[in-house]
């Protein structure tokens, strides 16, 4: 849950359902569930609105507006946040078929805390045509930058003291799933008690977020996501990672359970670590009544995408740029 508030004040409500993502940066909410008036935020003579597309094809899209941002008991900060409203005319062909409802999606919004302090940084910024944010006006829409402090933030970047990461834990799954599974979000590194590094190995990421991953003898960007549900994966061991059969076939469906290894290596050459992992049959999981599954992925020939399941079993730390 993420408390959102009118602008400077103490007009609050708080959002339960919102799907944590290591893999994006700022903080989405669906219009349906605002009930506290936001700031929009202005481009030009018209409003800023974003166009977000994820790596599974699909997308968010809506205005772009100033809340105060409540995170536990940290205090608020002030950060301009994406409302998703699929409803904003002028939408971009990329958002055409941009998530409309909360159930659509799967959730109420989204929290963004990845490496990055904004969404889209210098890239943005720097240039008009850059398919992420755009001016609207009179129920048209074109391309615009947008400065930094316009562009959707981590709002974990924001904070006075916590302010330089945040670690994810959560407990083993076993291979065949679990009903539920509790975790923790914790804000900071190195800034509390409870976020002092212990045993840590740090995998520096390059400008787009990346390090790499060696699998079956070929070299892949990879990242950290834990708003993917599986792990995700070029599928280059003919015959022992075979897709489902539709309409399941961006999912694995193996005859029996698979263990397999990969080797991650910092994005300038170190440090290196092989992860031990599992991909088992998609369909006989879904099958179960079961819910939260460490074995599902599915092929990706983007790259190799540590999602949700990584982070089982594991304290995984994201640090953020320009902070120690």
């Amino acid at each position: 849950s993420v408390t959102l508030c009118s602008p400077g004040t103490s007009t609050c409500q708080t959002v339960n359902d919102i799907l944590l993502d290591t893999g994006d940066s700022g903080l989405r909410i669906f219009r349906q569930v605002l009930t506290v008036p936001l700031t929009q935020v202005p481009s030009g003579a018209g409003s800023l609105a974003e166009c977000i597309q994820y790596a599974d094809g699909s997308s968010v899209w809506g205005p772009v507006k100033r809340a105060g941002v409540v995170l536990a008991n940290e205090p608020a900060v002030q950060v301009p946040v994406q409302v998703i409203d699929s409803t904003l005319a002028g939408a971009p062909a990329a958002c055409a078929t941009a998530y409309q409802t909360p159930a659509e999606a799967g959730y109420n919004g989204s929290l963004g805390v990845s490496f990055f302090a904004q969404d889209c940084g210098d890239t943005c910024r720097d240039n008009t045509l850059n398919g992420v944010y755009y001016a609207c006006s009179g129920g048209a829409c074109s391309g615009a930058k947008a400065e930094l402090a316009d562009q959707v933030q981590n709002p974990v970047a924001a904070l006075p003291v916590d302010n330089n990461g945040v670690l994810v834990q959560l407990p083993s799954v076993p291979a065949n799933g679990a009903a539920t599974v509790s975790g923790s979000l914790i804000l900071g590194i190195g800034t509390r008690a409870n976020n002092i590094p212990s045993a840590v190995t740090a995998y520096r990421a390059n400008a787009a977020g990346n390090f790499f991953t060696t699998f079956d003898g070929s070299t892949y960007g990879s990242f950290i996501d834990t708003g993917s549900n599986g792990l995700f994966f070029p599928a280059t061991l003919a015959g022992t990672l075979p897709d489902c059969a539709p309409p399941n076939a961006a999912w694995f469906c193996p005859p029996v359970t698979r263990s397999l290894s990969a080797v991650n290596t910092g994005s300038f050459g170190s440090p290196s670590g092989t992860v031990s992992f599992q991909i088992g049959n998609f369909e006989s999981l879904m099958a179960t009544p079961n819910n939260v599954f460490s074995t599902i992925g599915g092929d990706y020939p983007g790259g190799f995408a540590w999602g949700l399941p990584f982070h089982f079993g594991r304290t995984v730390y994201i640090g953020i740029e320009g902070k120690t």
